[in-house]
C-alpha cells in the first residue's frame, strides 16, 4: 500500500512510522526544507500528561500515559525519565494548591526534597509536586532521529516540496497542522526562548506557578535550557512579542537568578492547531484521512494518534479490496 503523508512535523513523522510498521510503503511531503514544520520546531518535548492535567481534559492524561514508553520504544537513548518538578513562591502557594487540586500522578515535596532533587534550586522553595513519572526529550533531535530511521526503513522524504499529484497514492494523511484545510480549527500561539547558562545543572523540566505567567524550563543539555509556556489565541505568524519574551524572562529570573546571565540562543514562535475543546482528531474528509489539533500536547499525544491514522489508511486499503 502507498501512502502519502503530507506534514514532516511530529504528528506527520509518528504517522509514517506507525504506517511503515504496518507494511506500508511511505512518502512524506513537506514545504518546509527539513522536518519539524513548525508547531512541532519549537515544543518543549515534555511527556507530561499528569502535569497538562491541570489545564486539560481527563482524556489528554489517559491518551499520554503511553507516550514514553513509545518514544523510547522508537528512540532510545533520547528520552530523559527524570520526572517534572512543579515549585511556587510562598505567595504563590494558592496556585500549588490549585494545581495539585486538578492533577494526579504527584507526591507533596518539602524544601529540603526540593534541593535534593534539584541542587540548584535549594532554599529557593518551600513546597513543590514532583511528578516522577513524567519524561521529557529534545523536539528537534528526536524529529530528526525519526527522520533517519524513517529514510533507513524506505521512507521517502519530498522536503521544501508541495504536492502536485495525489492520484499515485491509495491513500493520503493529512498532518499539516494549521495549514490543513479542516473545518474548526483555531491558531493558538506558542513563544519560548533558547538559553545558555553554565553552572545551573537542572535534570528534568521545571515549572514556576503564577497567577499569570506560569513557566516551564526544560533542559536541553549542553547548557541549553528552553523557556516556554506561552498561550495566545491568534493565527499570526510573526516573532514572538516584547510582551512575552520579557514576561519569559522575568518568570525564568524567579526561578533562578543565575537566568541574569544567560546568554540568549534563540526566539521563536510556532502556531498550534487546535480545536474549540482543545482535543486532537483523526477523521476522514473527502477521501483525506486528518491527524490534526494536537494543541500544546504534540510530543505527548502523536504516538496514540499516529496509531489510528494509520489504522485508519489501512481501513481504505481493506475496503478497496473489498
Amino acid at each position: 500500500m502507498n501512502v502519502l503523508v503530507k506534514g514532516a512535523g511530529v504528528a506527520g513523522l509518528a504517522t509514517a512510522l506507525e504506517l511503515q510498521r504496518r507494511g506500508a510503503q511511505v512518502t512524506v511531503f513537506d514545504p518546509q526544507k527539513r522536518v519539524g514544520g513548525s508547531a512541532s520546531w519549537y515544543a518543549g518535548g515534555m511527556l507530561a500528561p499528569w502535569c497538562e492535567g491541570e489545564c486539560a481534559d481527563k482524556r489528554v492524561t489517559e491518551l499520554g500515559i503511553a507516550a514514553t514508553g513509545w518514544w523510547n520504544n522508537v528512540l532510545p537513548g533520547h528520552v530523559e525519565c527524570n520526572g517534572t518538578l512543579v515549585v511556587a513562591p510562598a505567595r504563590d502557594h494558592a496556585e500549588l494548591n490549585r494545581f495539585a487540586s486538578r492533577t494526579t500522578g504527584f507526591r507533596a515535596v518539602d524544601a529540603k526534597e526540593i534541593g535534593a532533587l534539584e541542587p540548584a534550586l535549594s532554599d529557593r522553595f518551600r513546597r513543590g509536586l514532583f511528578f516522577e513519572n513524567e519524561a521529557h526529550l529534545e523536539p528537534r533531535l528526536a524529529m530528526q532521529a525519526l527522520q533517519v530511521c524513517l529514510a533507513r526503513t524506505g521512507c521517502s522524504f519530498r522536503l521544501g516540496r508541495t504536492v502536485a499529484d495525489q492520484t499515485g497514492f491509495d491513500a493520503v494523511v493529512d498532518c499539516t497542522g494549521i495549514a490543513s484545510p479542516v473545518a474548526g480549527l483555531r491558531g493558538v500561539r506558542g513563544e519560548m526562548l533558547l538559553l545558555r547558562i553554565a553552572d545551573l545543572p537542572l535534570k528534568r523540566p521545571v515549572r514556576l506557578l503564577h497567577p499569570r505567567i506560569p513557566v516551564y524550563v526544560v533542559p536541553r543539555g549542553e547548557n541549553l535550557f528552553m523557556i516556554g509556556a506561552t498561550m495566545i489565541e491568534s493565527a499570526d505568524h510573526g516573532g514572538a512579542t516584547v510582551r512575552s519574551v520579557l514576561e519569559l524572562l522575568n518568570a525564568a529570573y524567579a526561578l533562578h537568578p543565575a537566568f541574569a546571565d544567560a546568554e540568549i540562543v534563540e526566539i521563536g514562535a510556532g502556531i498550534r492547531p487546535a480545536f474549540s475543546d482543545n482535543l486532537p482528531r483523526v477523521s476522514r474528509h473527502r477521501g483525506t484521512i486528518s491527524l490534526n489539533g494536537l494543541y500544546r500536547h504534540g510530543f505527548l499525544l502523536a504516538p496514540v494518534l499516529a496509531a489510528r491514522a494509520a489504522a485508519m489508511a489501512l481501513e481504505t486499503r481493506d475496503a478497496a479490496n473489498g
